[in-house]
């Protein structure tokens, strides 16, 4: 099984996490924040990566961002030397009227890039630069390049949850242990 677990404590947070990859996508998650909730046991369901996630703090912004890092962290621990994985990952989801990709490289190289493309500041009881911001801050700690760009939509919420799976799905398929690579999967010889 691979699991990885990790937590933060600092003057403002204290977070905590524990991912098994190879899990069945079962989600316990308490930030104070429903829709972040909601996203990370979205996050979980789709990819089938068990997640279990606590985060209580001072302000909103070092909450969803720490519980970002711990997770990328907790992640990032499961894959341990990333050895025999297919590395990438990709999806296109639809939710309704929205239309959002996701693609993941796993490679140890951090590059985030996200784009909900909502027109509202605040979706549910989170503005999405804070969701955005959680994205950017679990995809550093992961050590991954993740894009997630939602194409097509009307409805906010529609979208943020259309990137998250498409998310899931990618992260899903880049995690997943393939039989036939032998050592890392790079031409580098080293991931």
């Amino acid at each position: 099984m691979r699991v990885g677990r990790a937590s933060r404590e600092t003057k403002e947070t204290k977070v905590s996490a524990e991912v098994n990859l190879d899990g069945m996508g079962q989600c316990s998650c308490s930030t104070g924040y429903r829709f972040l909730d909601h996203m990370v046991a979205t996050l979980s369901k789709h990819s089938l990566v068990d997640i279990d996630l606590k985060a209580e703090g001072d302000l909103r912004h070092h909450i969803i961002e720490d519980s970002g890092i711990v997770l990328g962290m907790a992640f990032d621990k499961a894959l341990d030397t990333r050895m025999g994985i297919r590395r990438f990952g990709y999806a296109l989801v639809p939710m309704d009227e929205a239309l959002a990709y996701a693609a993941v490289d796993l490679v140890r190289r951090p590059k985030p890039v996200i784009n909900f493309a909502a027109k509202l500041e605040v979706v549910e009881d989170i503005p999405v630069s804070e969701l955005t911001h959680f994205l950017e801050s679990f995809t550093t700690s992961l050590n991954a390049a993740v894009h997630v760009k939602v194409v097509e939509g009307f409805d906010d919420h529609h979208k943020v949850e259309a990137g998250f799976k498409a998310l899931a799905l990618a992260l899903k398929q880049a995690v997943e242990v393939e039989p036939r690579i032998k050592g890392p999967p790079t031409t580098k010889g080293m991931m």
